[in-house]
């Protein structure tokens, strides 16, 4: 997935629209999540915890340790199958409307026979992706509520969290780089307009499911800030969400994005009753600064009547890259960063009452793309190596995250 680029101005201030969500209905959603037993790795004898739906994994990081286990390295063989073996998100790829639907029921009905709630990603929002690494997507809003109508349909009465197209708030196609024969700053205007109502009707039809939690996309601590993204989510119909998610598919350590995602949700709450984005406090500042506006602004708020989010933990055990300076003309630290690690094992149980679970979002071991990093390629200069495109296993990168993984999930 491309999109990790650097923060973007600020947006004008938006209306207040009502966020709130009651703490008896959370507490019905939550106690619903929490109804099979739990398998929760950070947590296997909580009764509280959810258990979280492990899907099957890309053969390929069998096929890898099957051929570590013939090279006698059989303490990297069964790291890389724990990986395998760790709960982690379904990322839906139908293009019809049956197709979808049919993929999501076979997901939800088979976590369902486990006792496990899935994790969902959706992506596939006209424009994704701005046509770069991780281009596709749907041709327009009528095809890309059809393709959500079928998602639902799949999902039905069964439980399910729901991460809503990754980057598509983060990275309107008003953000999108000029170059494009034919286009023009008004039609990406129009498309923006296009994409905020799209994720809000796709918001509205999945948080109506009884047993579906809705996670709108907000980027990682590294891009926007919070007074960037807060409208933005805002446009995007978070009020009818459960909340938003945070560091998908990116690398982030878990203080940066716990603090990132308390300063979102205490600045959704700041509008919601009547006060400016603009005015919030971003990760840029001081914590003592920071917290001394939450103090004075929002006093002791109810984590209920919050919005919530949830975490992608899935590769940020070591933390974010940081490019050699002056190396590269666009170090793309978002793609592939060498030296990186496994981050915390799904759970339901992060300590945080904000943080509704640290999942596994992106894949491990799947590459984000053909990193170039500024250089005519077709090799990534980091690596020395031509990386595959975004999606397809990643052998080197696997064994990466499995080696460094914090904590670790190789045998002693």
């Amino acid at each position: 997935m491309h999109s990790r680029r650097p923060a973007l101005p600020s947006p004008t201030v938006l209306t207040a629209v009502p966020l709130t969500l009651t703490g008896l209905a959370a507490a019905l959603f939550l106690g619903a999540l929490s109804a099979g037993a739990s398998d929760d790795p950070a947590t296997p004898d909580d009764p509280a915890a959810t258990r979280l739906y492990t899907p099957e994994a890309n053969p390929a990081a069998y096929r890898q340790a099957g051929e570590l286990d013939r090279d006698k390295r059989s303490r990297e063989a069964a790291g890389l199958r724990a990986m395998a073996r760790t709960p982690h998100a379904v990322w839906l790829a139908g293009r019809t409307p049956e197709e979808v639907r049919d993929e999501t029921r076979d997901v939800v009905r088979d976590a369902a026979r486990d006792k496990a709630t899935p994790t969902l990603v959706l992506y596939q929002v006209p424009g994704r992706d701005c046509s770069l690494y991780s281009a596709g997507g749907l041709r327009d809003s009528a095809e890309y509520r059809e393709w959500i109508g079928g998602v639902a349909k799949g999902i039905g009465d069964d439980r399910a969290l729901v991460v809503l197209e990754p980057d598509a708030l983060a990275l309107v196609p008003s953000d999108c780089p000029d170059g494009v024969p034919g286009d023009t700053k008004e039609a990406r205007e129009v498309r923006t307009a296009a994409r905020y109502a799209q994720i809000t009707d796709a918001v509205t039809t999945l948080a109506a499911l009884p047993r579906t939690k809705v996670y709108i996309d907000a980027g990682h601590p590294s891009w926007h800030t919070v007074d960037s993204i807060v409208p933005r989510l805002i446009k995007g119909g978070v009020a009818r969400a459960a909340g938003f998610s945070v560091n998908v598919a990116n690398y982030s350590t878990d203080s940066a994005n716990a603090w990132y995602g308390k300063l979102i949700s205490s600045c959704l709450a700041h509008v919601d009753k009547g006060g400016k984005a603009s005015d919030c406090p971003s990760q840029s500042w001081s914590r003592a600064d920071a917290q001394s506006w939450l103090d004075r602004h929002a006093g002791a708020p109810d984590p209920a009547r919050m919005k919530h989010f949830i975490t992608d933990t899935s590769r940020n055990g070591q933390g974010p890259w940081t490019p050699p300076a002056g190396k590269y003309s666009d170090a793309q630290d978002w793609c592939n960063p060498p030296g990186r690690g496994l981050g915390a094992r799904p759970t339901t149980r992060t300590g945080d009452p904000l943080n509704d679970a640290n999942l596994w979002i992106k894949t491990p071991g799947e590459s984000d793309g053909e990193c170039l990093r500024g250089t005519a390629g077709p090799q990534d200069p980091e690596r020395r190596t031509v990386a595959p495109k975004a999606g397809l296993w990643f052998p080197e990168q696997a064994l990466e995250l499995v080696r460094l993984a914090d904590p670790a999930i190789m045998p002693r």
